[in-house]
């Protein structure tokens, strides 16, 4: 079976120059796929309807649907549960196993439920939710998406010599391999199959490609990365993007991304009257469907981060996302990150102008077509 390092070992290997320019803010109007698992929660609706609402700033050439699941939380979830049912840890064991999930079995106990009964899509459900969760975000900015929404991976890679094909991946090499058209910048939202499956199956496309991806956190921080969802779902395509040299512009979730919070207030006055996206974001808002999930109460009077914006604003303008560059850090099987200063380029966030990001989506929002 094949390891990272000979996986890796498969691509070419960029020049400085060239990587410096890739990770440079590209100019108004480059080709830009969007890779998103839209159905998860609420927050990427927001970044692909700011995107296609601003064909002046981004040429939108493809929305890719990635699969989504929460699973792999299923048995430590209802472990917690009945734990608690039963008074609580009695042991350091159980007290730290019962940390790894935060407050959420602790409401789902206080609620009176059984952690069997939370529903958890698969992957391939997800994708499929997605998929049409894309064509919807379409349909509600005004904006024609024949031939532009793709449908993706249907499960994770399970190794590095089985990419997983699909309409997105096909997508994705067709468009790198363009190169008269210059480069694609993706910007990936959620789990990295579609653009691993792409690199493993075409290594040739990586010198035309720059990957924008938000999750974790920051490559200096000395935390364990389990609980970023878009990294711990597919393990080895988030291995494979820190070490096969792509260009990659790394947007930290956790303390940089996670900024990007709204109010339930903001929501009623600047978007819900904004037409049928604006409306159809105010009803995700309050719907949200992992509110149900996480069992999380009163939820007008909370905040939701709308995290997949990062994406967006990082190309629209480089005042609203400050970054650094660094050396892209390697990704161990504990999920923790090992630094080296040898290693290949990585620009990377640390700051965002939150109030800037959102007055510029308010904004655009207001050339939404009405409901």
């Amino acid at each position: 079976m094949t390891t990272l390092s000979e996986a890796s070992a498969r691509f070419p290997k960029l020049d400085a120059d060239l990587m410096q320019s890739r990770l440079a803010r590209p100019k108004a109007g480059t080709r830009v796929i969007i890779d998103t698992d839209t159905a998860n929660e609420i927050d990427d609706q927001y970044a692909v309807a700011w995107a296609l609402l601003s064909p002046e700033r981004v040429n939108v050439i493809g929305v890719t649907a990635v699969p989504f699941s929460f699973q792999h939380h299923k048995e430590g979830l209802i472990k917690s549960v009945n734990i608690l049912k039963n008074g609580g840890p009695q042991n350091d064991v159980e007290e730290k196993f019962m940390g790894g999930l935060g407050g959420w079995p602790k409401r789902i106990f206080e609620a009176g439920r059984n952690a069997e009964d939370v529903k958890f899509v698969t992957p391939e459900e997800g994708v499929e939710l997605s998929y049409q969760e894309i064509l919807t975000v379409y349909d509600k900015c005004g904006v024609p998406s024949e031939g532009k929404v793709f449908r993706g991976a249907p499960a994770y890679l399970t190794d590095f010599d089985t990419p997983v094909e699909s309409d997105s991946t096909r997508f994705i090499i067709e468009q790198a391999r363009k190169r008269d058209d210059g480069p694609v910048y993706i910007l990936a939202m959620g789990a990295l199959t579609n653009i691993a499956s792409a690199l493993l199956l075409a290594p040739d496309i990586i010198d035309n490609i720059v990957v924008i991806w938000t999750a974790s956190f920051p490559s200096y921080a000395p935390f364990c990365n389990e609980p970023s969802l878009n990294l711990v779902q597919d393990r080895l395509a988030s291995q494979l993007l820190f070490e096969c040299g792509v260009p990659h512009v790394y947007l930290p979730g956790y303390h940089v991304g996670a900024q990007l919070s709204i109010s339930y207030p903001e929501m009623e006055q600047f978007v819900k009257p904004k037409g049928a996206i604006g409306a159809y974001l105010w009803h995700l808002y309050t719907h949200n469907p992992l509110h149900e999930m996480f069992a999380v109460t009163k939820p007008e009077t909370k905040t939701w981060v709308i995290w997949d914006i990062i994406n967006v604003a990082w190309l629209f303008d480089d005042a609203y996302v400050s970054m650094h560059m660094t050396t892209s850090p390697a990704l161990n099987d504990d999920l923790y990150w090992e630094t080296d200063p040898q290693r290949h380029l990585m620009a990377e966030a640390y700051d965002i102008d939150r109030d800037a990001i959102f007055e510029d989506f308010f904004k655009t929002l207001e050339r939404a077509p009405s409901a």
